[in-house]
């Protein structure tokens, strides 16, 4: 993991259906977000925020909710994204709504392409994100950007990239699902998405998703790209997002699956996503996302290899 970092805000929620994620970013900031990284022992370069249209507030047209306008994010973020990792810095995105992540995981993915590295994206979400013009129900592109990322999309979203698809639908692996449209559900099967739903998780544990998750990358040999969408958590740890669903990740959960990742050694960026501080309590949700960044990026009780744990008979 590189030790310089550098953090993007991205204030915008033009692919969202309800405003507040654009101020996600300063929630982040207020919260402590490079204060908690620099103490971790990385240098940390805030870039400050990026700038796009604002949010129109129009109707889908032609199936989509702001179009135009979430392309020019895009591109403002691919540009900003790649200029950092290119750099030699672990990008990371301050959200903003999770449209976002269609701009850096075609930085993330140029990146890697140019390297000749294979790249892997562990999107940990309460939603897939899958959704076309044909399977929304409401046209909002924060419902689309995995679906884009495989390929699936308008032309204007999918040439972002350098290439369709960004990542292969097999490379994308999700954590943390509970919430998908009916004919959204068929479109992610078809395309090969790997997906660990609440159910499975509940089945066999977060320790086992992640174990089969990352053994599974470390056989591609191939860098990590963390999309985390603090909806993923469980509304009554993280209040402050648009889109709540019941039964979510616990804390512990979510702080195994973050530690887990950074012992992989893989990871080599991020998105911080959704948060709406115009719905939280005391942005308690940026606190907590603050913490689990810190476990993604070393920050342990103990060791996992400590000689402090007794063995017990």
């Amino acid at each position: 993991m590189k030790k310089n970092i550098s953090l993007i805000g991205v204030p915008s929620d033009i692919g969202a259906g309800d405003r507040g994620a654009s101020m996600g970013p300063e929630a982040l900031r207020i919260a402590g977000i490079e204060r908690e990284l620099v103490s971790l022992g990385f240098n940390v370069k805030d870039t400050g925020n990026l700038y796009g249209p604002k949010n129109p507030e129009r109707p889908p047209e032609t199936g989509y909710r702001h179009l135009k306008e979430n392309v020019i994010w895009c591109n403002n973020i691919q540009e900003a994204v790649f200029n950092e990792i290119n750099e030699g810095r672990l990008p990371i995105m301050l959200g903003g709504d999770h449209a976002m992540s269609i701009g850096s995981i075609a930085a993330i993915a140029r990146f890697c392409a140019a390297q000749k590295k294979n790249l892997c994206v562990i999107w940990i979400d309460a939603h897939s994100d899958f959704n076309t013009s044909n399977t929304s129900p409401s046209g909002n592109i924060h419902g689309m950007p995995v679906a884009v990322v495989a390929g699936y999309g308008p032309t204007e979203l999918l040439s972002i990239g350098h290439n369709v698809p960004m990542v292969a639908a097999p490379d994308i692996y999700q954590v943390g699902i509970r919430s998908v449209d009916s004919d959204e559900k068929h479109l992610v099967t078809d395309a090969g998405i790997v997906v660990y739903d609440m159910r499975c998780i509940d089945e066999i544990g977060m320790r086992e998703a992640m174990l089969q998750i990352l053994s599974d990358i470390t056989e591609k040999d191939a860098y990590i790209h963390v999309s985390f969408d603090v909806d993923s958590l469980d509304p009554t740890i993280a209040p402050g997002v648009g889109t709540t669903i019941p039964g979510g990740l616990t804390y512990r959960e979510a702080q195994l699956c973050m530690e887990m990742i950074h012992d992989s050694g893989r990871m080599i960026s991020l998105d911080l996503m959704e948060i709406n501080p115009a719905l939280d309590f005391q942005n308690s949700t940026a606190k907590l996302a603050i913490e689990l960044t810190a476990s993604l990026f070393g920050r342990q009780i103990f060791s996992p290899n400590s000689h402090n744990r007794k063995n017990k008979p």
